[in-house]
């Protein structure tokens, strides 16, 4: 009698454990197959950017709590107390504007900008332990003329490595602030993702 019982609730433990090891397998294939950060189609690009187009959803949430670690999704702390979004896409329009001043492309296109999350470091966090400014943006190319869809938006992890202590102190004496190291930051990134490929 304990055999037999020993032997079903060894093939209980058997079935169950297989259970979640197929659903861990499926939690893990899904966060490979992830777009954060993924390489862009090949696309042939010869643009002219006559616009860039910043959306800040409503939906986001901004924190001016000076924690470590605020649980928002916009933190910003580059400029004045204001208008978090409003300062955000002026920091976005100006990158991918310096980004792409020097192409010179045949087609006339509108840059479109979605930003899912803009979360850089507080007062608190810059200067003791510093971190990583978090910035995520689904990023498109239409036609300016037509409204087509030549890119399909696709999400960019524009992430960066936020100073701290004595490093943000002397960065910030140089003029290399959050704000300037951020925007130069993306604006790397737009002369990149958008690059003439002709």
């Amino acid at each position: 009698m304990r055999t037999s019982r020993l032997i079903s609730l060894l093939a209980i433990s058997a079935a169950v454990a297989g259970c979640a090891n197929v659903d861990t397998v499926t939690r893990a294939t899904g966060m490979q197959t992830t777009t954060l950060g993924a390489a862009a189609p090949f696309v042939q690009r010869n643009y002219d950017v006559v616009d860039v187009r910043v959306d800040i959803p409503a939906s986001l949430t901004v924190s001016e709590a000076n924690s470590f670690y605020p649980n928002a999704d916009i933190v910003w702390r580059g400029d004045p107390l204001g208008d978090r979004r409003a300062q955000i896409a002026a920091i976005f329009e100006s990158a991918f504007d310096r980004g792409t001043a020097g192409f010179a492309g045949d087609r006339p296109v509108v840059v479109n900008i979605t930003v899912e999350r803009f979360h850089a470091l507080t007062e608190r966090t810059r200067y003791t332990v510093g971190g990583t400014h978090s910035i995520d943006f689904y990023m498109s190319v239409t036609d300016a003329e037509t409204g087509a869809v030549i890119e399909p938006p696709r999400l960019i992890d524009a992430s960066l490595v936020g100073l701290g202590g004595q490093a943000a102190i002397n960065a910030d004496a140089q003029g290399q602030t959050q704000k300037v190291r951020i925007t130069d930051h993306l604006t790397a990134i737009a002369a990149r993702e958008l690059a003439p490929t002709v």
